[in-house]
């Protein structure tokens, strides 16, 4: 028992050395005061004791920096301990599995371990005689093929560490190291390549993720494969079309939906540039629509607070009272009065601002109480159905009275029966949009029809 205390204590100075020599300092000061306060004992005009007592200050103020900085360097290196932790329990947690395979000159398996079962959803018998794009997409299968040729070792014959995207049974992006070579000749002839793959890590693969969605948007900004499509939006009342909102498309699908390539240019820090990019080809083609419409585009409010805006708009040709910007991301409440600030230039001559999807959340509504929106526009969700629910056709009636008091038009998203456009109608909402009354389009003949559309007939 003693040697053990002996020990605890030993560990809580050696693990407190800092407070340790803190301690040993304020000792050492109620020593000396307690000494003057004897008055007959020493006396501080000695030279030889000042310097004594220096000498002491100084040798604790040195063990103190030595304590902080040796404590810093064992932190340091839990620190990395536990990363290094992390990283081999990831690596037990995940095991890498390697996938032997086979295949002919024409790019069609002959030959696949058990193991594809686990990687790729696939048993062997159903990969072998398939070609390999069963299990990579084209364009990522030619991009192999261009990572191999690089990748080939002096002979030719072989390769190895090359990263390629393959495609799981289900749909999701599976990162492989790959290494093959070709197989031996046969009476002169090639017998395809044999190779295997291994799955990379989590960390890795997440990497490897980022940088292809970066070049990708990179790509998208550079070379402008995107275009705008206008959907009309009609004046309830008359049925004529009084405006239009811009809607980008992107030419190559390989992102998913225009949604998921702005969500994933927020993950690689490229968000605004590709939101005025798209603003910039959105008000370039606005010079085409009939001049009585106005345009509605979709910005994040950080892009709105963005200085370069401005200049943007400013440089369309487009006249700022045709202008509408579209709110629909979370902002923080402490960040509206930047916003607003921001806007106010804007508004003055003339721009209006409206809030998206409207119901759809309290995000919407803390917009409308804080930017005193031109135009809401109510979320698809509480226009679906507002025909048969009598809940959905109290809350449009209530919006509709809480934009008549503060001012604001009202505008019904995705209007898709004739039903639902009678319903918003009845309840005096002043415009709506939907796939019934005319779809998103990119084709300049339709937006010059839109100028002599006087009813609710857009065929």
């Amino acid at each position: 028992m003693p040697e053990l205390r002996g020990n605890s204590l030993l560990s809580f100075v050696g693990g407190h050395v800092l407070v340790s020599v803190l301690c040993v300092q304020v000792a050492f000061i109620v020593a000396i005061l307690a000494l003057l306060g004897s008055g007959d004992l020493v006396s501080l005009d000695s030279p030889a004791l000042r310097g004594i007592l220096g000498s002491i200050a100084g040798f604790l103020i040195l063990v103190a920096l030595y304590a902080a900085w040796r404590d810093t360097r064992v932190r340091h290196g839990e620190r990395s301990r536990a990363e290094g932790l992390l990283d081999l329990m990831d690596s037990v947690l995940h095991p890498r599995q390697e996938w032997w395979w086979a295949m002919d000159d024409a790019g069609t398996f002959t030959f696949s371990s058990s193991a594809s079962l686990d990687l790729l959803g696939y048993a062997p018998f159903e990969l072998e005689g398939q070609p390999a794009s069963i299990v990579i997409d084209l364009d990522d299968l030619a991009k192999a093929r261009q990572s191999v040729a690089a990748a080939l070792a002096p002979d030719g014959s072989s390769w190895s560490g090359v990263v390629v995207r393959c495609r799981h049974r289900d749909g999701t992006a599976l990162w492989m190291e790959v290494s093959g070579h070709a197989r031996p000749a046969v009476g002169g002839a090639s017998t395809g390549f044999e190779g295997s793959c291994r799955p990379l890590s989590p960390q890795t693969e997440r990497v490897l993720a980022l940088e292809r969605t970066r070049r990708r948007i990179e790509q998208v900004l550079r070379e402008r494969t995107f275009l705008t499509a206008f959907q009309p939006i009609h004046e309830l009342a008359t049925g004529r079309v009084i405006g239009v909102e811009a809607l980008a498309r992107f030419v190559d699908d390989a992102g998913g939906s225009p949604e998921r390539w702005f969500s994933e240019a927020v993950t690689v820090g490229l968000a605004a540039d590709l939101e005025f990019a798209a603003l910039e080809s959105a008000l370039a083609a606005a010079t085409g629509l009939p001049s009585h419409l106005y345009v509605a585009l979709n910005l994040s409010p950080e892009t709105c607070l963005d200085p370069r805006l401005p200049g943007f708009l400013t440089r369309s040709g487009v006249s700022p009272d045709r202008l509408v910007l579209e709110l629909t991301e979370n902002l923080a409440v402490a960040a509206y009065a930047p916003l607003v600030a921001a806007l106010a230039p804007l508004r003055t001559r003339g721009l209006r601002v409206a809030v998206d999807d409207a119901g759809a959340g309290f995000a919407s509504m803390r917009h409308i109480l804080h930017l005193h929106p031109d135009i809401i526009k109510l979320d698809r969700s509480l226009i679906a159905g507002i025909d048969r629910d009598p809940g959905q056709r109290a809350l449009g009636a209530a919006m509709v009275e809480f934009a008549q008091r503060i001012r604001a038009q009202l505008v019904a998203e995705g209007i898709e029966s004739e039903a639902e456009l009678t319903a918003v109608t009845g309840l005096g909402m002043f415009a709506g949009q939907g796939y019934l009354l005319g779809r998103p389009s990119a084709d300049p003949q339709n937006w010059t029809a839109w100028e002599a559309m006087q009813g609710r007939d857009t065929d």
